[in-house]
């Protein structure tokens, strides 16, 4: 706890410096009830590898995995765990039913709009998950078009706003309610094809016994790259300026790369230095 309320005065003397003088403020309420020793409740979807809970409900994954190493940092042990629907996860922030959306969240434009954003926390790329050999040789979401593919995401990735924009028609999208009902269609036959994120597509072929294989994410748009944060709540401003001073202590360290490395994280999703929430808020 000593080291959260440290970064937190850190943050408050640069807030200060920022305006031109010091200022009167009172803490966010997270910061309040974190102080007053309650635990942090984490918000979350079952997307392996990004977040899931455990048997008794502990919070997997490496999104959950480093955001517990950036809480240990702040000195805050105590969590607990909230596991939801994918396009649920925002509102059930807004509604106070948890503190922080841990689920792994493309930084996007329109997610910005209701929620805030920590510091990026990697950088990751979409792919299509197909049958073996890709019959369909779907590759892009062009090939989606020509093909007249049937594809499958979940409602409120941001495959829905991609797959749009790039002009699939309405009519060969089906939207599910997340990362299990997609390897269910496709299992089924009721899609040719899925877009999801690139780890997402990879465990279900781990899944699948030889029936499905992902394409390479590198042949989709370079703009369909993402990089991830943790989801807060506007009003948890000091919260959030605590978090990402200690994140910045432990990103790419060794209990970060550590806690991470059994769910597949390598060095190469690192943000890079130059990665930007304002950036990715205000373009993606």
């Amino acid at each position: 706890m000593k080291k959260f309320i440290k970064s937190l005065s850190a943050a408050a003397i640069c807030s200060a410096i920022v305006v031109g003088g010091p200022v009167a403020s009172q803490a966010d309420e997270l910061t309040d009830r974190i102080a007053a020793g309650e635990p942090i409740r984490l918000g979350f979807a079952t997307a392996i590898p990004w977040a899931y809970p455990g048997d008794n409900k502990e919070a997997l994954g490496f999104v959950n995995a480093l955001t517990l190493v950036v809480l240990e940092e702040m000195g805050i042990t105590k969590h607990e765990t909230s596991v939801n629907e994918w396009a649920g996860l925002i509102p059930g922030l807004q509604a106070d039913r948890y503190d922080i959306v841990t689920g792994g969240m493309y930084i996007l434009k329109s997610r910005c709009e209701n929620m805030n954003f920590s510091d990026p926390i990697g950088l990751f790329g979409d792919a299509f998950l197909v049958p073996a050999g890709n019959p369909k040789n779907i590759h892009t979401y062009q090939d989606v078009i020509k093909s007249g593919a049937r594809l499958v995401t979940g409602a409120g990735f941001n495959t829905v706003e991609a797959a749009k924009k790039e002009g699939v028609p309405e009519d060969q999208m089906m939207l599910v309610a997340g990362e299990v009902e997609i390897l269910a269609a496709m299992k089924a036959g009721r899609a040719d094809a899925a877009i999801q994120t690139f780890f997402g597509a990879q465990e279900h072929v781990e899944k699948s016994d030889g029936k499905f294989e992902v394409t390479d994410p590198a042949k989709l748009p370079k703009w369909t790259q993402n990089w991830v944060g943790i989801g807060m709540r506007k009003a948890d401003t000091d919260f959030l300026a605590a978090f990402n001073t200690a994140m910045a202590k432990v990103i790419g360290g060794e209990k970060w790369m550590a806690a991470v490395e059994p769910y597949g994280y390598t060095k190469y999703q690192l943000p890079g230095p130059d990665a930007s929430t304002a950036f990715a808020c205000a373009n993606r």
